[in-house]
């Protein structure tokens, strides 16, 4: 197909299917690459519409697209998605009955489907293979395709196992999405999964509707429930290392008022879906999960994420927090971390059974996570740079622009703190050093005979708190490390150039994020009190839907649609196809409901 037919196909599909009157940045680009065959790795950040691109190109080309994604939800969320917009689409997986599998390949050879999304591991099965030799394949998408790095953040064997798509399918094109991928992963994929032979489109990391806020971990309960204050009756999502803090944090929220649901490994298959189905469904919901709960949720109105300890890496970091906002509207994210923080995700590196190089590169992207955390300058353009995005002029609304904080030469206090661990041989943790500094008269010092070195006290100037705030600062600057067998502190080759005059350290003062003022944030207003009002009720009708046709919500409309409706109140089909995101095929399903639930809708005194 030639460039002009395939740009005109495709922008009549856009406006005539899923109801857009214009791509947004690098999508037309990337579905018309695709369209004429030819391979492609798009960087796309969460929320870009990368799906679409795809989909778009699924639907011009001759045959059926073979999409591989991770997860079961996933799937059937993208599935239910191009269904209600009436695509023919469907997923075999392993939830599907045998009846089931036997009727969707019987359409699938009857020519019947244009997008039959896989598991890696369903597709690389040897019949499937071979079957999919025989039909019609359009191409290949593979979505999450950062999953194919083996030094990536979220690394999946059967990913690797794709590249064998190359020889058996030569000459259909394939093309790698995913919104996560530094310099190393991105050149993995091209030669794992692309064979070198792609357009690589990098489209960019920003997602400027998204404020980034970092706060060392003090009392993180009630640093959670003051974060939360901005978001009564909101959606959001909460994000906690272990099980048993997640059950915690979810028993808290309930008894604070909020609705909040617990998501992890260790509760029942049916709990968790029955969980993440609520979260997708209805409003107000917090998701209080592991990092198990996340990937590939396609969910528009999520006003907040809060990570109430570490994150393992920058991608992981970046992942997560593009799950807020994905509407546009403005977004929170907000991470707390601190010395215990950092320990634990080093013990979990090293604990590992990974090879010594693994642990390495884990740990490079472990200490990039902390130079963010620990940044002066413009959180933003700090993680730009990590992707090797270009730089943008400071944001005006991270923490560290809006409250910048005081640095200060850390080079005297370093020392004396490298000076007490080396005087006492490596062998005691902080709570110890910190002691020893602040001239603690406590009898594990005098039993060492501690109290009588020369450096006992030196540090009595400075606070308890304030030490513990340099030795987060050294850890993560990499000065120390801390003995995963024993809690002790131990001097890294960093740490001795410091201890020694041959390196400075600049240190951020201690608590200026706990410190700094308090920023409302005014919810953005779209709507007049009664618009408001009918916007309510159209998401209780839009939930009946839901809940008749067992799908999320927003696959029957997104929040941004309803919200048009509240403002415009179509009274007629074609003022229905008049606002973006809206396709014939919806208002052919669902426009009668919402013309009569517009029509008739009364604002009474109480709730609609």
């Amino acid at each position: 197909m030639t460039s002009a037919r395939a740009e005109n196909s495709i922008n009549e599909l856009l406006r005539e299917v899923f109801g857009f009157s214009a791509f947004r940045r690098g999508q037309q680009h990337v579905a018309q690459t695709l369209v004429e065959g030819r391979n492609m790795l798009a960087i796309m950040p969460t929320g870009a519409g990368k799906s679409l691109c795809y989909q778009i190109a699924a639907l011009v080309r001759p045959g059926v697209t073979v999409v591989v994604s991770p997860l079961l939800a996933l799937m059937d969320d993208q599935v239910a998605s191009l269904k209600a917009n009436g695509v023919a689409a469907e997923t075999i997986n392993s939830t599907r009955s045998r009846d089931e599998k036997i009727a969707i390949w019987k359409r699938l050879t009857g020519g019947e489907l244009k997008l039959l999304y896989m598991s890696p591991e369903q597709l690389m099965n040897g019949r499937v293979l071979s079957s999919l030799t025989r039909q019609h394949v359009a191409m290949f998408i593979v979505d999450e395709a950062h999953c194919v790095s083996q030094w990536g953040h979220d690394f999946r064997p059967e990913y690797r196992q794709l590249n064998a798509l190359r020889e058996t399918f030569p000459g259909i094109p394939i093309g790698a999405f995913t919104a996560t991928a530094d310099e190393r992963t991105r050149r993995e994929i091209m030669d794992n999964l692309l064979g070198n032979n792609a357009e690589v489109v990098v489209q960019g990391f920003d997602r400027p509707n998204i404020r980034i806020d970092v706060q060392q971990k003090n009392n993180a309960s009630k640093q959670l429930l003051d974060f939360l204050q901005d978001f009564h009756g909101q959606q959001g999502i909460v994000y906690c290392l272990s099980r048993a803090r997640v059950e915690a944090t979810a028993k808290l929220l309930n008894q604070k008022g909020y609705k909040a649901l617990p998501y992890h490994a260790g509760l029942p298959a049916d709990v968790r879906q029955e969980n993440q189905e609520l979260f997708l469904s209805r409003s107000g919901i917090i998701m209080v999960a592991t990092i198990a709960f996340g990937m590939g949720i396609d969910k528009p109105d999520v006003r907040f994420v809060m990570h109430m300890d570490l994150p393992s890496s920058m991608e992981a970091y970046y992942q997560e927090m593009g799950r807020a906002g994905r509407d546009g509207a403005p977004a929170r994210a907000m991470m707390l971390y601190g010395f215990d923080n950092i320990r634990a995700r080093r013990e979990m590196i090293n604990g590992s059974g990974a090879s010594e190089e693994k642990k390495r590169s884990e740990q490079q992207r472990l200490n990039a996570l902390l130079a963010f955390c620990e940044a002066a300058t413009c959180r933003r353009n700090v993680l730009l740079r990590y992707f090797g995005d270009a730089e943008k002029p400071p944001c005006g609304h991270c923490d560290t622009c809006l409250y910048p904080p005081d640095v200060y030469d850390g080079t005297p206090l370093a020392k004396l703190a490298l000076g007490a661990i080396d005087a006492t041989g490596e062998i005691y943790g902080r709570t110890y050093i910190v002691d020893l500094l602040v001239g603690a008269g406590n009898q594990k010092l005098k039993a060492s005979g501690h109290d009588r070195l020369e450096i006992f006290g030196l540090g009595r100037d400075v606070s308890g708190p304030e030490w513990q705030n340099i030795f987060r600062q050294m850890l993560a600057c990499g000065l120390v490390d801390v003995d995963t067998t024993y809690g002790s502190l131990k001097i890294r080759q960093a740490g001795r150039a410091v201890l020694h005059g041959t390196e400075h350290v600049q240190f951020v003062k201690g608590n200026a994020a706990i410190s700094r003022r308090r920023k409302k944030v005014v919810r953005e207003q779209h709507l007049s009190t009664g618009d408001e009002a009918l916007f309510e009720h159209l998401k209780a009708v839009r939930l009946e839907l839901a809940r008749e046709e067992n799908v999320p919500a927003y696959v029957i409309f997104h929040d941004a649609v309803l919200m048009e409706f509240s403002a415009l109140k179509p009274g007629n089909e074609p003022e229905m196809l008049a606002v973006s995101g809206v396709g014939p095929r919806k208002v052919e399903k669902y426009g009668a409901t919402f013309i009569k639930a517009v029509a008739n809708f009364r604002p009474g005194p109480g709730p609609a």
